[in-house]
């Protein structure tokens, strides 16, 4: 990191010091105040950027990146999983039924609602755990969390919402609070021999570069999940990301899927609330 790198992450850390004591001073969890202040850091940090321009991730934080997205948009590395998504979606299982059975609005349009809490289950369900809760109830075995399958159904998914803003609902249900103030408590919270946290890398240095990789803001990092990535020479769905990155830090990543990662992608989701779908997307 170069002395002006520092400066700013410096600064950036004074600044989500004073956001973070705001948010716990009440005493209580106030989600609302939350996205509020979460979204208020970033477009105070990137005053040039509009707030959908962050689900752009690392090609919105300058113009010579925004001019490669544009570029790459032309022929879009995620195509082909879309288009095989598109087909598994359509393909009925052995029974005669499809994904579309499983789902509100037979499955279009839906990725801005997910991820939700299950009031009768008590705890968060993700798009990825529902569809292979769909394919389970269906006598299909579950997919691979990470890759492949699963990307491409949920890019599928993701492409039906596009431009649709995220609506993430939290109950009147205090197992609802607690799931949220997990899921950021696991944000804030360093892990790994690094010695990081998931803020770390996503508030206080989103547009500084480590090693190759230029880091993305975390508000709408979700929206454009799943990815293409560079570096994987594929797609790869949230459970993917939030494991590859806890390896990253030289952490040891939960099971894909566990609560913690349900709660951190419910509390992501919920402060990226109003930015639009960008899903599938690509990333350097």
């Amino acid at each position: 990191m170069t002395r002006r790198s520092a400066i700013r992450a410096a600064i950036a850390t004074l600044a989500l010091g004073m956001l973070a004591p705001a948010v716990h001073a009440a005493g209580t969890v106030d989600p609302a105040a939350d996205k509020a202040a979460f979204q208020k850091f970033f477009t105070g940090k990137f005053p040039k950027l509009k707030l959908e321009d962050f689900v752009n991730g690392p090609y919105s934080m300058n113009e010579d990146l925004h001019k490669q997205w544009e570029e790459k948009e032309q022929f879009p590395p995620y195509e082909f999983s879309l288009e095989a998504g598109k087909e598994m979606f359509s393909t009925p299982f052995k029974n005669g039924k499809t994904y579309a059975d499983c789902f509100p609005n037979q499955g279009i349009g839906i990725r801005q609602n997910y991820p939700y809490f299950d009031e009768k289950e008590g705890k968060v369900v993700t798009l990825e755990l529902a569809l292979n809760r769909c394919r389970e109830a269906n006598g299909e075995a579950p997919f691979s969390y990470v890759k492949d399958d699963m990307a491409a159904l949920t890019a599928y998914m993701a492409f039906t919402s596009r431009g649709k803003p995220m609506d993430i609902k939290i109950p009147d249900d205090p197992r609802a609070l607690e799931a949220y103030q997990k899921g950021k408590e696991y944000f804030y919270t360093r892990r790994g021999q690094l010695n990081f946290s998931c803020a770390t890398c996503h508030i206080q240095s989103p547009g500084e570069r480590i090693r190759a990789e230029v880091l993305a803001p975390a508000l709408g990092i979700l929206n454009a999940m799943p990815i293409y990535r560079s570096e994987w020479s594929g797609m790869g769905t949230t459970s993917r990301r939030f494991t590859t990155c806890n390896s990253q830090i030289r952490g040891v990543p939960l099971n894909p899927q566990d609560d913690e990662y349900r709660n951190l992608e419910y509390y992501l989701s919920y402060v990226s609330n109003g930015l639009p779908i960008s899903g599938p997307g690509a990333r350097p």
